[in-house]
C-alpha cells in the first residue's frame, strides 16, 4: 500500500475517485469510479451542504473498495480552482518623499497594492474580511510614472509610482468545508493542493515552465485557468461559464429537460448522432453537424470569455494553450479559443491522460481530458502538497497556506502588514523666501524598513520555512531640511579682474534677513533670502564703489530736453576692446577706463548734427575768404555762451536760433588783414567789378576788391 494513491476530485456535479499506483519511473491507474451529486450540494465549486457531499464522498470509497478488494483510510484532496477569486488592484506612491532606489523598493510597491487587492477583497460582498481568504498567487499587470506606463521605475524621477497587480485569493471556507466533508465520510487527508496546480502539475514538467503556457480546466459549471512563464506558476483564475452553458442551449433548442441533454450531448460528440424525444413526445436525430450548428452561438460565447480571460490574466495572448476537463470535448471549442486569441489552430489542443508522462496505458480505464485532473491530484497531492506554515512575524503567529515556496513578502500579506507604514517620516521641510518667492526645501527621504529573518538581515524575497521569526522594523526618519545657501542656489563660481594693477574678486552675494552671509550658511525655517551674482562692469563699479571714478553719462538740458552728450563719459575698455556697464566678466579679464574730456557748446551741435554758423565763401583782392555768423543764440540763465564755453552735468541751456543773417561788403574785414602801411591817396571798394560801399550786400561766390589810388 505505500505506493498507492487514493484520489478525490469533488466537482460540482460529481465526485471523481482514482486509485493510482506510483512507482519510482512509472504511474499506473488501478481503479476509477465517478458518481454525481443527488441535489446541488455544491456551487462553483464550494461546499454548500456539507453532509450531501460527504455522503458522495462515502459511496466512492466504499464502490472503490469493493473493487479493489482492501479498505481505504486516506486520501488526496484538491481545492476547486473555480473557488478562487481575482482582484486587481493598485498602489501609488509620492516619489517626492519615497523615492525607488532599487528593486526591494519596487517589491514594497508591488506589496502594498497586493494589500491593496485584499482590502478590496474584503469590501466585497462575499467577504467578511480579506483575512478570511488565502492569497494563492498575484501576477504584476504593469507599472506607471505620473500615469502613464513604464517598463522600470528604478531610480526614475517623477511625481507618483504606482504598481498594478491581478491577485487570486482561495476562501479559508473552501478548505475547511472540504477537510470536514472528507471527514464525515470517514477519511483521513493525506495530503492536499489546488485542482490547477494538479492537471498542470502532470502536462507540463519543470522544465516546460519557462514558456508562457495556459492550462484551461473546462468543468460543468466553471473553467479553471492556470498560467505558466519564467518556470512557475504565475497565476489563476476561474470563469463561472463552461459545459453547462452548453447543455442548457441544447435543452432550449430541443425542448430537453437538463439531465437529458446532458446525456444527449455526450453522445452526439462520442458518437457523432443521437435519437431523442422531446418533453412533447416527438423523435427526432441530432447530428453532430446540426449539433454545431445549432449551437455555435453558445460555442463562440464561451470561447470568447475563457479566452478574454486568459488575456486578462497574462497581459497578452500566451505562447499555447491546453484543455482539460469534460467541457474541453465541447465541438470546436479549441478552434474558437485560437481564433479569439489570435493563435495559429494547433497552438490550442485538447490533452488527455495519454499526454501524462508515465502513465502506463491501459484501455480498461478511459482516455481523453475528464481524468487528467483526478491523476493528477494524486500525484501532486503527494509529491507537492499543499500545508499550512506557522511562522512568527513580530511576535505574532501567522499561518500561511502554502500554494508555492512561501517568502517573507507572502507572510507580510497574510500577516496583514503594511510595508509602507513602516518607512520613515520625510524630515520637516523649511518654508523660506528666495528674491521675494516662497520656496519649500523638502526634509531628508525616510529610509526603507529592515527585515529580519532569524535575527539575519533579509529582503521580502528571502524564503521561509515552518516556524522562521520575522521581524520588520521601522526605518529611520528623514532628517530636518539641511541645505547650504551654495546648494540652494546652485553654481556659484568666483572669478578675478585686474583693475589698476590690483586684482578683485567677484561672484554670488547672500543676504539672509537683512544681513551678509557666507556662501556655506544653512538655510534655516522661514528665512527670507536674497541673491545676486556679480558678474558685469555695472556689477563692478557697483559693489566696490569705483563709480565716481567712471562718468557713465554727462546729461544736460537743453530747451528743457535732456540729451546725453557721450563726449563726456568714460570709455571702458576690457582686456583692451571698448565694452559697455552690461559687459560681462570673466575670470582673468583686465578692466580700464579712459578719462573723459570736459564737454564744450559746441559739442552740443555736433550731437545735434546742426550747424553752429551760417556762412558764405567770397574772394577778396582774389583771395579765398569765409565768412561767419552765429546760427543759434547759447545762453545758461540769460548768459550768452560761446562755442568754447565749457559744460557741466545738468547745465540747463536755452538755444534760439537766429533770423537767416545778410552779409554786407564791410564784414569781409573782420576776416582779412590788410597791410595798410604803403597805403596813400584815396581807396575804392568794387564786389565783382562794380563800384561797391562798405553797406553794399554781398553773397555767396562774390568777388570782392578794394583799390587805392596812385
Amino acid at each position: 500500500m505505500e505506493n498507492i494513491i487514493f484520489a478525490l476530485d469533488i466537482g460540482t456535479r460529481s465526485v471523481t475517485g482514482v486509485i493510482v499506483r506510483r512507482d519510482e519511473d512509472s504511474i499506473q491507474l488501478i481503479d476509477y469510479c465517478m458518481i454525481e451529486h443527488e441535489a446541488r450540494s455544491m456551487r462553483d465549486g464550494q461546499i454548500h451542504d456539507v453532509p450531501a457531499v460527504a455522503a458522495t464522498i462515502k459511496k466512492v470509497k466504499e464502490s472503490l473498495e469493493i473493487s479493489y478488494g482492501s479498505p481505504l483510510h486516506k486520501v488526496c484532496v484538491a481545492a476547486a480552482g473555480r473557488s478562487l477569486k481575482t482582484i486587481e488592484a493598485s498602489a501609488t506612491i509620492d516619489l517626492t518623499k519615497f523615492p525607488i532606489k532599487n528593486e526591494e523598493d519596487v517589491k514594497h510597491l508591488e506589496l502594498a497594492a497586493l494589500q491593496a487587492a485584499q482590502e478590496k477583497l474584503g469590501a466585497k460582498k462575499y467577504a467578511d474580511s480579506y483575512q478570511n481568504y488565502h492569497c494563492v498567487g498575484y501576477s504584476l499587470l504593469y507599472y506607471k510614472l505620473d500615469k502613464e506606463r513604464i517598463g522600470s521605475l528604478i531610480k526614475q524621477t517623477g511625481n507618483e509610482a504606482s504598481a498594478e497587480v491581478i491577485a487570486t485569493f482561495l476562501p479559508k471556507v473552501v478548505v475547511e468545508s472540504l477537510l470536514t466533508a472528507v471527514k464525515m465520510a470517514n477519511l483521513e487527508v493525506e495530503a492536499m493542493t489546488l485542482e490547477p496546480i494538479a492537471a498542470l502539475h502532470v502536462l507540463i514538467p519543470e522544465s516546460m515552465r519557462r514558456l508562457n503556457v495556459v492550462l484551461v480546466d473546462i468543468g460543468a459549471g466553471t473553467s479553471d485557468i492556470a498560467i505558466t512563464e519564467h518556470g512557475t506558476v504565475v497565476s489563476y483564475g476561474m470563469v463561472p461559464l463552461a459545459g453547462d452553458e452548453i447543455t442548457e442551449a441544447l435543452s432550449d433548442q430541443y425542448l430537453l429537460d437538463f439531465p437529458e441533454a446532458e446525456k444527449v450531448k455526450r453522445k452526439v460528440v462520442l458518437e457523432n448522432e443521437t435519437e431523442i424525444e422531446d418533453i412533447l413526445g416527438f423523435t427526432s436525430t441530432i447530428t453532430y453537424d446540426a449539433f454545431v450548428d445549432h449551437m455555435k452561438d453558445e460555442i463562440n460565447r464561451l470561447a470568447t470569455v475563457i479566452a478574454e480571460e486568459i488575456k486578462k490574466l497574462n497581459g497578452k495572448a500566451p505562447r499555447a494553450v491546453m484543455l482539460v476537463g469534460g467541457g474541453s470535448l465541447t465541438p470546436t471549442i479549441a478552434n474558437e479559443i485560437a481564433v479569439n486569441l489570435n493563435l495559429p489552430p494547433n497552438r490550442v489542443a485538447i490533452r488527455g491522460v495519454e499526454a501524462i508522462q508515465q502513465l502506463q496505458p491501459n484501455a480498461a480505464f478511459p482516455g481523453g481530458p475528464l481524468f487528467v485532473t483526478p491523476i493528477g491530484i494524486a500525484i501532486t497531492a503527494k509529491e507537492r502538497p499543499v500545508q499550512y506554515t506557522e511562522i512568527i512575524i513580530n511576535e505574532e503567529t501567522i499561518r500561511l497556506f502554502e500554494v508555492n515556496e512561501q517568502t517573507i513578502g507572502d507572510a507580510l500579506i497574510q500577516a496583514g502588514l503594511k510595508i509602507h507604514n513602516y518607512y520613515g517620516k520625510p524630515g520637516i521641510a523649511a518654508m523660506i523666501k528666495v528674491n521675494g518667492k516662497e520656496v519649500t526645501i523638502p526634509g531628508g527621504f525616510g529610509e526603507s524598513p529592515t527585515i529580519y529573518l532569524n535575527d539575519e538581515p533579509a529582503t521580502t524575497e528571502t524564503r521561509i520555512k515552518q516556524m522562521d521569526v520575522i521581524k520588520l522594523e521601522k526605518g529611520r526618519d528623514g532628517d530636518a531640511a539641511a541645505i547650504t545657501l551654495e546648494e540652494l542656489i546652485g553654481e556659484t563660481k568666483q572669478i578675478r579682474v585686474k583693475f589698476k594693477d590690483t586684482s578683485y574678486s567677484l561672484g554670488t552675494i547672500y543676504t539672509v534677513n537683512g544681513k551678509p552671509k557666507p556662501p556655506r550658511y544653512y538655510v534655516q525655517d522661514k528665512d527670507d533670502i536674497h541673491w545676486s551674482r556679480l558678474e558685469s562692469v555695472q556689477d563692478f563699479l557697483d559693489f566696490y564703489k569705483l563709480g565716481r571714478d567712471v562718468n557713465l553719462e554727462f546729461p544736460i538740458i537743453v530747451n528743457q530736453k535732456k540729451i546725453d552728450l557721450p563726449v563726456g563719459k568714460t570709455t571702458i575698455l576690457v582686456n583692451d576692446k571698448e565694452a559697455t556697464t552690461e559687459t560681462v566678466l570673466h575670470d582673468g579679464d583686465e578692466l580700464k577706463f579712459t578719462s573723459a574730456k570736459t564737454p564744450i557748446v559746441k559739442d552740443i551741435f555736433e550731437y545735434l548734427g546742426k550747424s553752429d554758423s551760417y556762412s558764405i565763401q567770397v574772394t577778396f583782392n582774389k583771395e579765398p575768404v569765409s565768412l561767419y555768423k552765429p546760427a543759434y543764440m547759447v545762453t545758461n540763465m540769460e548768459k550768452i555762451l560761446h562755442n568754447d564755453s565749457e559744460l557741466h552735468p545738468y547745465i540747463r541751456l536755452t538755444m534760439k536760433e537766429r533770423e537767416t543773417p545778410f552779409f554786407v561788403f564791410q564784414d569781409v574785414f573782420r576776416h582779412v588783414a590788410l597791410d595798410l602801411t604803403h597805403a596813400t591817396g584815396n581807396f575804392k571798394l568794387y564786389c565783382n567789378d562794380e563800384r561797391a560801399g562798405f553797406d553794399t550786400p554781398i553773397h555767396d561766390r562774390d568777388s570782392l576788391a578794394i583799390v587805392w589810388d596812385d
